[in-house]
């Protein structure tokens, strides 16, 4: 532990992630994207990894454009297969010599409900559970040899306030999103003797291509009726919450639901 005196600061745990190694999934946009930025802006080393080598490769080359070369590295992955998640941790450790921080944020939005036919939700409920949730423990069970390396492990899973309400329509959106959560607190209470702590984000109503197929004037609409801060959310501010549940700091947390969604889940009308 640092000498507060010999600093001129009264704290003495980190808040920095500088030359941390970050690993995140469905990184090519949206939250995803917005991680990549930050987590780079702080001086992580970070591996953005999804879907489509254009995508992927455009985030790489904006954070190497103000950061350097050695800040970013892109990895073609479908987190669906296990093959590709396998291959993503072993890059990233190719690249970055081991892993400290995981981010699962990659995830679909389907339309998944009881009265398709049986071919048709068999596969969108597939999918979702394989993307949304099972992706997820796959890539922390790959990555645990170098989490337990690290001095300071991370595992920050991005569920969804469908995690806790629901719309109709959504059976395996939701059913994944509340089994992230439920799938966090295990990892917390298995790893933590091994000091990795792991929590999870409730991203509520926020500006991402996955909620731009809705006008703006009826999310304006929904935001005000159901929001207390009557407004969508920014990719950013989930970045941001989840950058600090990754500092040194912020060792004494985990297991942990954080809702950010302006309070929609705390409005009762």
């Amino acid at each position: 532990m640092a000498d507060p005196t010999s600093t001129g600061r009264l704290s003495t745990l980190s808040r920095s992630v500088a030359g941390r190694r970050v690993v995140v999934t469905g990184a090519a946009s949206g939250m995803g994207r917005a991680t990549a930025h930050l987590f780079a802006d702080e001086g992580a080393r970070v591996v953005v990894a999804d879907l489509g080598a254009h995508r992927v490769e455009a985030v790489v080359a904006e954070i190497r454009e103000v950061h350097g070369d050695a800040a970013a590295h892109g990895v073609v992955c479908d987190v669906a297969r296990p093959e590709d998640l396998a291959r993503l941790v072993q890059e990233a450790v190719a690249w970055g010599d081991g892993i400290d921080v995981v981010i699962n944020n990659a995830g679909i939005s389907v339309p998944n409900d009881c009265v398709q036919d049986e071919a048709e939700f068999e596969e969108t409920w597939a999918r979702s559970l394989g993307v949304n949730l099972t992706a997820h423990v796959r890539l922390v069970r790959y990555a645990l040899p170098h989490l337990l390396r690290s001095d300071s492990p991370r595992v920050v899973n991005i569920a969804s306030t469908e995690a806790v309400m629901a719309m109709p329509g959504l059976a395996g959106y939701a059913a994944s999103k509340a089994g992230v959560a439920g799938l966090t607190r295990s990892l917390a209470v298995e790893l933590g003797r091994s000091g990795i702590t792991v929590n999870c984000i409730l991203p509520g109503p926020i500006e991402t291509a996955m909620t731009q197929r809705f006008a703006a004037d009826e999310k304006q609409a929904y935001a005000r009726r159901r929001v207390p801060l009557a407004r969508y959310g920014l990719a950013e501010e989930v970045a941001q919450m989840t950058l600090n549940l990754c500092l040194p700091a912020s060792g004494y947390v985990t297991g942990a639901s954080i809702p950010v969604d302006g309070g929609l889940t705390i409005k009762h009308m």
